[in-house]
């Protein structure tokens, strides 16, 4: 069975780094063309890939079997839904759009075309997160009651670029709230209350570049932190249950070696070194143990594998997109709650 044929719209940071060099490591999709005006650039990551300058172009091209949005924020409603309405499978970047009614309404066409709908969560697939699934599902500490993620970065500059301009789906929360709020539902489902303390840290920031959200649930209480002003990091992960503590620094390695154009599947991808294990602290016997736990190895390109399975098996897709739209609801009621200064109900 020939490879199905792969547009990108857009690339920029996203496309060039996050989806085509993860998508082209899987043998069942082929990067076929690319919505861009850096035509050039293109040619010389991929020779032979074609090149289009809007997007009507690649919608016409009958060939193309999938499309990916990696579009600004603004516009992934509005691509994902002329690529649906073409009779295309679609991936969107994170966030999926910018209120739950554009996703629900997305949803509801995918659903009557018959059409393959998903969203690029690719954090699943970190390495730290795969160990605490496991560690979860193993159930190593219990019941948990407490879980907090930080996802803190020290970048003093407010950069111009429409991440960080005034505008709908723009800022910290929408980008890297992305993430932490898809894990946390990954493990807890759908939270009772949202409380959020949305920031402009930085001189000149345009758009929200720190947070602190609260998740409610009936026996679990989870804080999602980001920052753009953190020097010295401390833990990406803490969960503490009634059986036991996990504790981990340091943040999986697959971005910064996309940046530095690599490769997945190339030696040591994904891995951990043992300096950066996470620990485990129980008690046996009376006695406090501290373990530390292997990190799983990081996998994005599993991502593209299930959308390839999903689309050619009718398996189900790695990230459902009624996932997302929850994800984008989560993200409605922080500034919701920001707004009026109290807790909010899902």
């Amino acid at each position: 069975m020939a490879p199905l044929s792969v547009g990108l719209v857009g690339y920029g940071f996203s496309g060039s780094t996050f989806h085509a060099p993860v998508l082209s490591a899987v043998d069942t999709l082929s990067l076929a063309a690319v919505v861009t005006s850096q035509g050039d650039k293109v040619t010389a990551d991929w020779p032979g890939t074609r090149v289009y300058d809007d997007i009507q172009t690649l919608l016409a091209d009958s060939t193309i079997d999938l499309v990916v949005i990696t579009s600004p924020n603004t516009l992934h409603y509005t691509h994902a839904r002329a690529a649906l309405e073409a009779d295309k499978h679609v991936v969107v970047e994170k966030p999926f759009t910018i209120t739950s009614r554009e996703a629900d309404e997305l949803i509801e066409l995918a659903e009557r075309q018959g059409l393959v709908l998903s969203v690029y969560h690719n954090r699943r697939w970190d390495n730290d997160f795969l160990t605490i699934r496991k560690i979860i599902t193993s159930d190593l500490l219990g019941r948990v009651h407490d879980y907090e993620a930080h996802f803190d970065r020290y970048r003093l500059e407010v950069r111009d670029r429409w991440r960080e301009r005034d505008l709908p789906g723009s800022g910290n929360l929408y980008d890297l709230g992305s993430h932490l709020i898809d894990q946390a539902l990954v493990l807890f489902g759908s939270p009772q209350t949202v409380f959020a303390d949305l920031r402009k840290q930085r001189p000149g920031a345009h758009s929200v570049d720190s947070f602190y959200l609260l998740l409610g649930y009936e026996q679990c209480r989870v804080v999602l932190c980001a920052g753009m002003l953190i020097r010295a990091q401390g833990p990406r992960f803490q969960l503490h249950g009634d059986r036991g503590s996990f504790v981990k620094y340091g943040i999986d390695p697959q971005e910064e070696a996309l940046r530095q154009g690599g490769r997945p599947g190339e030696p040591g991808w994904g891995m951990d070194g043992p300096e950066t294990y996470g620990i485990l602290t129980t008690e046996v016997a009376g006695l406090s143990m501290e373990t530390r736990i292997p990190t799983e190895i990081g996998n994005y390109q599993s991502y593209y594998r299930g959308i390839s399975e999903a689309i050619c098996h009718g398996r189900p897709s790695p990230v459902k997109a009624s996932e997302a739209r929850d994800t984008i609801r989560v993200l409605e009621l922080a500034e919701e709650s920001q707004r009026r200064g109290q807790r909010t109900d899902w």
